[in-house]
């Protein structure tokens, strides 16, 4: 190779190098223009980000609203768009008492607070939400004490005396306010939601009585008539047992309440009620009378079912003997059952085959008797029975010969003067001692 040529190659390397060199600056140049753009991009959404928090302004009593994030044992922590997350303590967050805050909110939940305090220095902001609901809860009270509109509260715990409810305020609710009847423990009504009314009113001491029990009464009374309205006299319907008394059981026909008197509850004779029916049981009734102006609805529960009567007739039967047993004595008779509910009378006469004064002197309730059917009538519903057809009539007493005139005693003659067994002896001295007044008697008329 020739020196011109070498120094041509030469000449040409030195002139890439320069072109590659003058590439890598360009290259260099423009990576550090894009980064002094994304910086200067990025100090533009600082300030961006700086100033969207600097909007809001907050001194002690301002109302905010804000979301729940955080829920610890007792406190909530409020996202209001401030620098720094509000704290709500547990007891600002319910005017009742909690035993966590997860009982008053719950994270995502939509709040309204008061600031109760703010110090940015210690990042500091305390807020409450029982000091808005309270300022809001007062105003809607005073309504509903008002117009007597009934509305939903929670109970929130249980007290000694009654129930409490947070509505704004601290809602009581006393113990005689909450049912119709009887509460003995009110453990099971911590978190049940009752429909009440405001019964006092008190701003001023911060005092709400509220009763869920004259909700009761009115809705009762409504459904009362309601119910009393659809029955009719000699309807039969199913009801259930609620309580049982002396005089009879009361039974619950659809939310109202119906007395079956003892005497209608079974077709035999019932000492008490508890022996043939207990409280919840299901049974038919029949309405014997509806009466809207006393609120008083009759029943009878063997009214309901086939009659005793109805099934005797295939039973009993004339001049069968069966048993009985004495159900009463009256100075007439005694009737004995035959079946339950089905009764016939021992006419004094049938009893015995000697004669007696009452059937007492051979008979006694509760006893146990072989009668015979002397007549049956259903539709009269009256059964006729003897005790003495059952038995065999006893020997008939022999009666004392009459003895011979012969045999007689001879008559014993009396020999007193003054003495006349004779009806001319008799006659003569009564003609003699009472003549002369005879004849003076004549005389005088």
């Amino acid at each position: 190779m020739s020196e011109e040529t070498r120094n041509q190659e030469t000449a040409a390397n030195v002139d890439n190098n320069e072109a590659v060199e003058a590439t890598e600056t360009v290259e260099a140049a423009a990576e550090e223009n894009n980064g002094a753009t994304e910086a200067v991009a990025s100090n533009e959404e600082e300030v961006t980000s700086q100033e969207g928090l600097e909007i809001i302004s907050l001194k002690k009593g301002d109302t905010v609203k804000g979301t729940i994030v955080k829920i610890e044992d007792n406190q909530a922590y409020v996202s209001i768009g401030y620098k720094y997350d509000g704290v709500i303590p547990i007891r600002e967050l319910s005017s009742v008492q909690l035993d966590n805050a997860a009982a008053a909110v719950e994270v995502g939940q939509e709040v309204e607070c008061k600031v109760v305090s703010i110090n940015d220095n210690k990042e500091s902001l305390v807020l409450s939400k029982r000091a808005v609901d309270s300022e809001k809860s007062w105003e809607d009270l005073e309504k509903y004490f008002a117009s007597q509109e009934a509305f939903e509260v929670t109970v929130a715990d249980v007290v000694k005396g009654g129930l409490v409810a947070d509505v704004g305020a601290r809602g009581f609710i006393p113990a005689s306010m909450v049912e119709r009847h009887f509460v003995e423990d009110f453990s099971d009504y911590k978190g049940r939601t009752l429909r009440v009314k405001v019964k006092e009113l008190d701003r001023e001491n911060s005092k709400v009585i509220l009763s869920a029990k004259e909700v009761l009464e009115e809705e009762f009374e409504a459904n009362k008539q309601k119910i009393m309205s659809e029955l009719s006299e000699g309807q039969i319907i199913e009801g259930t047992v609620q309580r049982l008394t002396q005089f009879g059981a009361f039974v619950d026909v659809g939310g109202v309440d119906g007395l079956v008197h003892v005497s209608e509850i079974a077709w035999n004779h019932v000492e008490k009620p508890s022996d043939v029916v207990s409280e919840g049981e299901k049974v038919k009734v029949k309405v014997l009378k509806v009466d809207p102006e006393k609120g008083k609805i009759s029943l009878s529960i063997k009214a309901a079912a086939p009659g005793p009567w109805d099934s005797a007739a295939g039973k009993i039967n004339i001049g069968d003997v069966v048993t009985g047993e004495v159900k009463r004595l009256v100075n007439f008779g005694a009737f004995v059952e035959l079946l339950p509910g089905v009764e016939g009378l021992v006419h004094i006469s049938q009893i015995s085959h000697k004669h007696i004064g009452t059937p007492h002197e051979v008979l006694k309730e509760g006893q146990e008797v072989q009668v015979k059917v002397l007549d049956f009538n259903p539709s009269e519903k009256r059964v006729s029975l003897s005790i003495k057809e059952t038995e065999e009539a006893p020997a008939p007493t022999a009666r004392p010969e009459r003895s011979n005139s012969r045999d007689r005693a001879p008559k014993e003659v009396l020999n007193n003067p003054n003495v006349s067994l004779s009806n001319e002896g008799l006659s003569f001295t009564l003609a003699e001692r009472f003549g002369d007044k005879l004849d003076k008697f004549k005389g005088n008329n």
